[in-house]
């Protein structure tokens, strides 16, 4: 990424920093792409701030006046407070990546408060609605291997709790002939193993004796009608028909099929920990957002049906 408003010293700085992130933390090229553009907006306004881009001898003088301009400037603009607490995230990784290459030694960034973020709880359909999407969405298609295509993929992300972008990631050799897992990357270039249902599987090798196109082993198992590894908004696209069809929520999205998977699963009773390997989650905190979930539903449940609960609203 170039165009950082900034003295040569610091662009040099930002490429190794990206390098760091990309082989050290392997980071995806989307995450650094993004740390990126909020570094190149801390940058423009240092540069209006200030006067003239700045160098890492401006970055070492920063004050807490400067960062809490900068938060100011960004609630001004009606940036939002997550993506305001990503671009503090951000500022905080480079400037310890200075710190540690001795380039700049900057106390003020560690005093830098962002608003708390409210906890947001995964939008999940229910079993019912996300049955309906997959068995459902093969009709909206006039090709009739392009409706198998979008059925297997969308069965896969509910029935593995896939991201979009691992499943379309995927290789056709890597899809067994028979067994019951599938081999994905996640992110990071995080491998793991993902279970694959006898059905799932089923609507996959459906799909591919139906695919016009004779790819091997080391090409993408979703395509689009050229023959190319499938575009993540074409998926996009039909989960949004499978939505006006059914009168599904704006939250039914494929991403919403991968949040169903894991909600369904913990409220069956899957134990948290493997629920997290299976989404491929680093943290377990990311994973617990989804015991919200299942709170939320039983509180309805309660609500709707428990005599005190009817008296309390009475």
């Amino acid at each position: 990424m170039s165009g950082f408003p900034a003295e040569p010293g610091v662009v040099n700085a930002i490429q190794e920093w990206q390098d760091w992130l990309r082989h050290e933390r392997r980071a995806s090229e989307n995450t650094v792409t993004g740390y990126g553009h909020d570094l190149q907006g801390f940058l423009s306004f240092l540069a209006d701030h200030l006067g003239y881009p700045p160098g890492l001898d401006e970055l070492d003088r920063l004050n807490s006046l400067d960062f809490r301009g900068y938060l100011a400037k960004r609630n001004a603009d009606g940036l939002t407070r997550t993506s305001t607490a990503r671009a503090v995230s951000t500022l905080r990784s480079f400037f310890k990546f200075l710190d540690r290459r001795g380039l700049a030694h900057n106390a003020a960034i560690h005093a830098l408060r962002t608003q708390k973020v409210p906890k947001s709880v995964p939008k999940a359909l229910s079993a019912e609605e996300a049955l309906d999407a997959v068995a459902s969405i093969e009709a909206l298609s006039d090709e009739p291997w392009i409706g198998k295509r979008d059925r297997a993929l969308l069965a896969l992300l509910y029935g593995s709790g896939l991201r979009i972008g691992e499943a379309l990631g995927i290789d056709r050799g890597q899809v067994p002939a028979a067994g019951d897992s599938i081999r994905v990357t996640g992110k990071g270039d995080k491998e793991r193993l993902v279970p694959v249902l006898p059905a799932v599987l089923d609507a996959i090798h459906d799909y591919v004796a139906a695919c016009p196109y004779d790819l091997g082993a080391d090409d993408p198992l979703f395509v689009g009608a050229r023959g190319k590894r499938l575009n993540p908004g074409v998926a996009q696209k039909q989960m949004r028909e499978v939505r006006k069809l059914l009168q599904l929520p704006d939250s039914a999205t494929p991403h919403a099929m991968r949040h169903s998977f894991a909600t369904h699963l913990l409220a069956g009773g899957g134990d948290l920990r493997i629920i997290q390997e299976l989404l491929g989650h680093a943290s377990l905190s990311t994973t617990q957002r989804y015991t919200d979930v299942d709170a939320a539903r039983l509180q309805t449940v309660f609500d709707a049906a428990h005599p005190r609960a009817k008296r309390r609203a009475g």
